[in-house]
């Protein structure tokens, strides 16, 4: 037929062999360009998909992770707010010791003042110790019928019910918070005017031992609260070092699927350039060769 081409055997099997070396180094040109053996599922189907999976559960835990990194604060500012009305109760203590061995009413009365200064401090602190918007030491809107805030912090990226697996963590009821502010409980008395303590005789040492045996339990309330909190903490520390690593693991089986030895594709470039040039060249030999036999003619 006029206008066709024959080619001779060996012209087109070295052809064929350029043509194939070529796709293969613009295939680890390609590998080496993304770093990935399977750019897409044209590659490989099973291993795309499969980290593909692997990345999505990654992904989702990494925001579960946040959740649980989330938890640990507003737990560790409920802790330090324990640990500050703590500390304040035990100065409202050593005060009302001093009371106690103080001589004079009028003493006394200016130690009860400074007492009552401490207690006003501990419903302050309570409302300050929150952390996003969370408190677990006393609710948003400062009333304590229904106790504090409670925070939810889920450990798996499930959505069935049956399936999720969570820590409820509940913050002080209102009758512990009550139990802590009766138990401090402001000295009765304002300026000018004499205060419990401040009395003569045996009532006045009554009333300060009062206040110390009352502010004894407000502290064992206040230690068991912390107690409750640090164990969470704990929990949610372990778990969130498991997430991390899950997640780790995870990203490194997506990547051991579809991640290219760049040193292996390295050395396949080198090995497929040279492929190339000796295919080229046996190309030209073959060629030549015909050329001889066209001359005979």
């Amino acid at each position: 037929m006029a206008g066709t081409i024959n080619l001779s055997s060996a012209t087109r099997t070295n052809l064929l062999s350029l043509q194939g070396t070529s796709n293969l180094i613009g295939r680890t040109q390609e590998r080496l360009a993304t770093g990935l053996k399977v750019n897409s599922a044209l590659d490989d189907a099973l291993a795309f998909f499969k980290a593909r999976n692997l990345n999505s559960r990654a992904s989702d835990l990494a925001s579960i992770k946040t959740g649980i990194t989330d938890g640990i604060n507003i737990i560790k500012a409920g802790i330090q707010g324990l640990t500050s009305i703590e500390d304040t109760i035990k100065q409202m203590k050593a005060l009302a010791q001093s009371a106690v061995s103080a001589p004079e009413s009028s003493t006394r009365a200016a130690l009860a003042s400074q007492f009552n200064e401490l207690r006003s401090q501990i419903d302050n602190i309570a409302e300050d110790a929150s952390f996003n918007g969370v408190n677990l030491l006393k609710n948003n809107q400062g009333a304590f019928v229904g106790g504090a805030d409670y925070l939810t912090v889920k450990f798996n990226e499930r959505t069935e019910q049956k399936a999720v697996n969570q820590l409820v963590v509940s913050g002080l009821r209102a009758t512990e918070f009550q139990s802590i502010m009766a138990s401090s409980a402001q000295v009765h008395g304002t300026a000018g005017v004499t205060t419990v303590w401040g009395q003569t005789g045996v009532a006045a040492i009554f009333a300060i031992n009062a206040s110390i045996r009352a502010l004894d339990s407000a502290l064992v309330t206040v230690r068991s609260a912390a107690t409750g909190f640090g164990t969470r903490s704990a929990l949610l520390s372990i778990r969130d070092e498991f997430t991390s690593n899950l997640v780790n693991t995870l990203k490194g089986g997506a990547s051991d699927l579809v991640n290219a030895d760049l040193n292996e594709e390295s050395a396949n470039l080198l090995s497929l350039q040279t492929r190339q040039q000796l295919g080229t060249i046996s190309l030209q030999i073959a060629q030549k060769s015909e050329e001889a036999v066209l001359r005979l003619f």
